[in-house]
């Protein structure tokens, strides 16, 4: 599946700096339709998706939208790439309209077979700073895969919610996620792209907006936790137009589970610790 050796690609470094401008933190407040932040104030968990991209022309991109593969991100011939999931440590909040940098590196390249055959995962390790302190450091887990149907329910039962909120993702909701974290991927937006390239029944719920949403409903359902570490996946897609849950339970002391899932069952699911506020 790879064009070229995967040791060639590991140990890769791509760093990028950013000012968490605050008029760009209200722009993603008004789309998930939360109280406008202050310059300040400390930036949302997992807010800082939409801020560090690095801006590309078109003519850098490659057909399904994303920034083309071969830079930073290794090349895969005939494939498509998805983000899978991840873990996030949040050390410390970031402070809006302050400068940041963020340093990537490619950690590891491991190859699979899935159900849908083989299946290449990328996992990138990335680490925030500002004022020289770490922020946050996380890993992303990156797929290629070859292009086939996608799995559009999942029998597999949900926990009992202790929260839950209902999210009702829209056209309108889509665009204006792709538009702040400047995400290109045509299943998003495109309908004929993403149903007769990618094969989606509709356009497809961005997976970082979800595991975003996940802590969301976790904070405004426990407003004495601060969430300490997040580790994440995406078990099939969710589609515009279909409504769905974003819940979870405390499971123990410490921990608790998040999911996404609706009428055909678990979508996206979660762990994550956190601390009493002091």
């Amino acid at each position: 599946m790879m064009s070229s050796s995967p040791e060639g690609w590991i140990g890769k470094q791509e760093s990028c700096r950013d000012r968490l401008d605050p008029s760009h933190a209200g722009r993603i407040a008004a789309m998930l339709d939360r109280p406008l932040p202050r310059e300040g104030d400390d930036l949302a968990a997992l807010w800082h998706w939409a801020f560090f991209q690095i801006p590309v022309p078109p003519s850098a991109t490659g057909p399904d939208g994303h920034i083309a593969p071969g830079g930073f991100l290794p090349i895969s011939e005939g494939s498509t790439r998805m983000w899978a999931g991840g873990r996030v440590n949040f050390h410390r909040p970031l402070a809006i309209g302050q400068p940041a940098e963020r340093q990537s590196c490619i950690k590891a390249i491991n190859e699979k077979t899935g159900r849908s055959g083989k299946l290449l995962f990328v996992t990138v390790e990335h680490e925030y700073r500002q004022n020289g302190v770490l922020c946050l450091s996380e890993e992303q887990d990156i797929v290629y895969k070859a292009p086939a149907a996608p799995r559009l329910s999942l029998d597999k039962p949900v926990a009992e919610a202790q929260w839950s909120q209902s999210i009702q993702p829209s056209p309108l909701l889509l665009f204006r996620y792709s538009a702040v974290t400047f995400n290109g991927h045509r299943i998003h937006y495109d309908h004929p792209y993403a149903t007769e390239k990618e094969g989606y029944p509709d356009l497809v719920v961005h997976g970082p907006m979800i595991a975003t949403l996940m802590v969301q409903a976790f904070v405004d359902a426990n407003p004495g936790l601060t969430p300490v570490r997040l580790s994440y996946r995406g078990l099939r897609p969710l589609t515009v137009n279909k409504s769905f849950e974003v819940a979870g339970r405390i499971d123990g002391n410490g921990q608790a589970l998040l999911w996404a899932a609706n009428e055909d069952g678990p979508a996206h699911e979660a762990e994550l610790e956190f601390k009493e506020n002091k």
